[in-house]
């Protein structure tokens, strides 16, 4: 089942069990996702739902250290709630050693040597974590083993 057929049932089995935050989520994704449908006149394929799945939790992390430093713990619980929702549509995360493995392997088919290799590296590992980890700390750990 395609990832939107999937939100898309769970949002009528949010319904129907009256969970009104998970239903909130749950619509909130479903209306990003129509949205860059419409936006580029395309219909969103399983990869491109992930990358605006994990843009919009992206913007909740972005968001939660906003609501911490102006002390709104409510905001802030909100935000989780919905990060919880959103990373259950996502694939399991990758262990450290895999994506150890993975950034290695990267380094050594782009032929690597500095930082100024990093674009490479990032090129050819994005593909393989989309969704499975966090962009951010990919590319530092990448940052780590090429500096």
């Amino acid at each position: 089942m395609a990832l939107k057929d999937r939100l898309t049932e769970d949002m009528k089995n949010a319904m129907r069990a009256g969970e009104k935050e998970r239903l909130a989520t749950i619509r909130l994704a479903l209306a990003a996702i129509k949205q860059r449908e419409v936006d580029e006149r395309i219909s969103l394929d399983d990869t491109q739902v992930l990358a605006v799945l994990e843009k919009m939790i992206k913007q909740r992390r972005e968001a939660i250290t906003q609501f911490a430093a102006g002390k709104r713990p409510d905001l802030v619980d909100k935000e989780n709630s919905e990060i919880v929702v959103i990373q259950a549509y996502l694939p399991a995360q990758l262990a450290e050693a895999e994506l150890d493995s993975l950034i290695s392997e990267a380094i050594a088919a782009s032929g690597a040597t500095s930082l100024k290799d990093m674009g490479k590296v990032m090129a050819a590992v994005k593909p393989k974590v989309q969704g499975r980890a966090d962009m951010g700390a990919v590319s530092a750990r990448i940052k780590q083993k090429l500096g």
